[in-house]
């Protein structure tokens, strides 16, 4: 009986524990302290999608990169054998890692599924110095689409690579480079054309040279879903230094960070959010890398183990172009595949004055002839967030209290030689009046029911019908005379929203600002023949539709420091054109700051004054 009760009571102990663990969310095991802050029901709307934790999950099943299992060297396809492993741990004085290991396959029944699988692998050639890695975790049942981030939708196939059968592996070898694929374990290398080897993808056995468990080239499929991502592992260097993904305000080298590509309203230019993310960096040491793919990305430049690069891509395929050069060779050869910018009219390299904002008809004037009567060079008004009848409401319309003829100020504004540029953004709120109107033609993106995901209707790019109604807006205004249309905003299409292309937000939220940049440029070069935006975010393929700025900067030194490098960095991720906000724009500028910030805007291919009123 006392041994029936001691039973029982140990029970309940259990079930206690396993009840309050569930309250604090302790049933969540990771392998290693979270890179990312705070529980996952605490996240907040449109917060950055960070899939680094996945990839440290006790509950999740791993899949690594192990051996060449078949290759056609004539197609540059193949198969590479995966080895399944999950989490376990070590103890050893007081101190607990966690680190992988092989294990069997749980599905039943037991031969429909491979423990380990096999899965297709290719190498392709796009040019002397651009090399395309595939790899797939799963069957994919739809052929390839043209792709909004390539130039014409799809890469080009080069012939100039020789092959060689050499032994353990294969090499192909360019003017520029070589690519060797390694058999057993499974590997891929990449060298310059002296044989340098510049780096190589990560294997299981490299962890056998440190104490430190690291996370190999592998892939990760969740227990919660079955969904599967990727993490393409490669070596670092010492010394060598990583630069690119975009309009990143932190440091302009990348090594030792972790770095989040998922578009974001960062409120500002000094936190890791970023506007602008461009899955694509290169590294001092003579190559670059694009991750093709829209899902969310972590990079993890060493900052975990400061050996390894560790490319966690949502996407459930890898699909990698590397490219071989200096700098400058890396920044043709991307550009080449994902475009490189058209030069804007001449007008828009003079003076953008701007502020938030100029409310009405006798504001814009009165600043126009300011300008003149003072003898400032300038060749752009900009009408932000006021023109409208409702501050921030946009509807389209010129407001009719406070601009009594919109066609002939533009018209005479552009005599004193000034072009008119006019704010808008992608988003509509409920009292707006063509919210109603979205609504019933279903333009907008829409959560799994139907319904609105928030309360605000998003226009839905990838829908033609939505894209056709939004450009016939803009042309409206072209049609006045107006010189440009400003972008704002586009970084927080609904992560979990269903859109017109059959995708969720987890694929469509990065192309958003790509799909709404080309939105607003095609009208503008159809209607105007010029080829000038003013927008805010960007994903890769952006650079096509010139120009960016740089968001809404702090009136601070540390935020003119941060401005910089994120133009450094955009500059350095395939992008030409650039402009940001002279003196910052959340208060009044300092005089003191203003006249240094003032030449620093100057000095960018665009410049623009902008921020609240002085």
């Amino acid at each position: 009986m006392n041994k029936m009760r001691d039973k029982v009571s140990q029970n309940m102990l259990v079930l206690l524990l396993v009840t309050v663990a569930g309250l604090f969310g302790m049933n969540k095991t990771v392998a290693q302290i979270p890179m990312s802050s705070g529980a996952a029901n605490q996240a907040l709307l449109n917060e950055p999608i960070d899939i680094s934790e996945d990839f440290r999950n006790f509950s999740n099943t791993y899949f690594l990169a192990d051996s060449l299992t078949a290759f056609d060297p004539a197609t540059g396809q193949g198969t590479v054998k995966w080895m399944r492993n999950v989490y376990q741990t070590r103890q050893a004085f007081n101190n607990m890692l966690a680190f992988l290991k092989p294990i069997g396959g749980n599905e039943f029944p037991v031969v429909e599924y491979e423990a380990d699988p096999h899965m297709p692998f290719s190498l392709e050639f796009v040019s002397p110095r651009t090399v395309r890695l595939r790899m797939k975790t799963g069957k994919e049942t739809q052929a390839d689409q043209p792709s909004l981030m390539l130039v014409n939708g799809f890469a080009p196939k080069d012939q100039s690579w020789k092959y060689a059968k050499i032994e353990g592996g294969h090499k192909y070898t360019s003017q520029f480079g070589a690519v060797i694929v390694r058999t057993s374990p499974w590997r891929i290398e990449f060298y310059d054309a002296k044989g340098k080897l510049l780096t190589k993808s990560m294997n299981q056995v490299d962890m056998s040279k440190t104490l430190t468990p690291f996370v190999p080239f592998s892939y990760v499929r969740r227990s919660s879903d079955y969904s599967r991502s990727m993490d393409a592992a490669f070596s670092l260097s010492p010394g060598e230094k990583i630069f690119g993904c975009g309009e990143s305000f932190k440091g302009l080298d990348k090594r030792g960070q972790k770095v989040v590509l998922w578009a974001d309203d960062a409120n500002g230019v000094q936190n890791e959010s970023i506007y602008k993310p461009i899955p694509f960096f290169m590294s001092s040491r003579g190559y670059g890398m694009f991750m093709h793919t829209s899902s969310p990305i972590t990079c993890d430049f060493g900052k975990y183990f400061n050996s390894v690069t560790n490319l966690m891509i949502g996407d459930e395929a890898l699909d990698l172009f590397v490219f071989l050069g200096e700098p400058k060779d890396i920044l043709g050869a991307y550009t080449d595949l994902t475009g490189k910018a058209e030069m804007p009219p001449l007008w828009t390299f003079g003076l953008w004055m701007s502020r938030i904002t100029y409310f009405s008809e006798a504001d814009g004037r009165k600043v126009a002839a300011d300008l003149r009567k003072n003898r400032i060079p300038a060749d752009v008004i900009h009408f932000d967030t006021g023109w409208f009848e409702t501050d921030w409401r946009c509807d389209y319309q010129f407001s009719k209290s406070r601009f009594d003829d919109p066609k002939k100020m533009i018209s005479d504004l552009k005599a004193m030689g000034l072009h008119t540029c006019l704010w808008q953004l992608p988003y509509f709120v409920p009292k707006n009046p063509l919210f109603q109107e979205i609504i019933d033609k279903g333009l907008y993106v829409k959560n799994g029911k139907g319904n609105l995901p928030y309360e605000d209707a998003v226009l839905d790019f990838s829908n033609p019908a939505t894209v056709q109604w939004y450009q016939d807006k803009i042309a409206g205004l072209l049609k006045l005379g107006v010189g440009a249309i400003k972008v704002d905003f586009g970084e927080a299409a609904p992560n979990n929203g269903i859109f017109a292309s059959g995708r969720t937000g987890f694929y469509e939220h990065n192309l958003y600002p790509l799909r709404y940049n080309k939105t607003v440029a095609d009208i503008t070069k159809k209607v105007n023949g010029e080829s000038i935006i003013w927008a805010r975010s960007a994903w890769a393929g952006s650079q096509r539709y010139p120009l960016h700025w740089g968001g809404d900067a702090g009136n601070t030194d540390n935020a003119m420091a941060s401005t910089l490098r994120g133009g450094l960095s955009f500059g350095l991720s395939g992008f030409t054109f650039w402009s940001h906000d002279i003196g910052g724009f959340v208060n009044r500028t300092p005089e003191e700051l203003y006249r240094r910030w003032l030449p620093f805007g100057m000095l960018t291919s665009h410049s623009r004054t902008h921020g609240a009123p002085p």
